[in-house]
């Protein structure tokens, strides 16, 4: 089980870092599995608009997909303002900053142990590679 629950680690912190190189802000990583039961990690992340919310998500599917990581499904991609990403052992929350103020998914969850990940680190990481 540990070797999937890595597994699964590596997906939600490539899902993060996909968010984040959108600009997503505010992303948290929570390692909801022994609290939750039916998935390891959700992403949470806030994005300032519609077409933002947008570009995340699609950041996040190509970023798994190039991995060979599909979607189980996706819900709230019309309307882009809390789109929920299920790739089974993970989940990828995407919200417009009002919605994820509105709902307080991390307070839900507060019980469950952050993964560490720095969103300031990564933009360097990911810029330094790409210059």
């Amino acid at each position: 089980m540990s070797e999937k629950l890595n597994d699964s680690k590596t997906k939600a912190l490539m899902a993060a870092e996909a968010a984040s190189s959108k600009k997503a802000e505010d992303i948290i990583v929570l390692d909801v599995g022994e609290l939750l039961g039916i998935t390891d990690f959700f992403v949470i992340c806030s994005a300032r608009n519609e077409r933002q919310v947008a570009t995340v998500v699609d950041e996040v599917l190509k970023r798994l997909r190039e991995a060979g990581i599909k979607p189980y499904r996706v819900e709230g991609d019309k309307e882009q303002r809390w789109v929920l990403i299920d790739f089974l052992d993970i989940v990828v929350h995407v919200f417009h900053i009002e919605e994820r103020e509105f709902y307080e998914l991390e307070r839900l969850w507060q019980d469950a142990p952050r993964v560490p990940f720095d969103e300031q680190t990564d933009e360097a990481l990911a810029g330094g590679g790409r210059a």
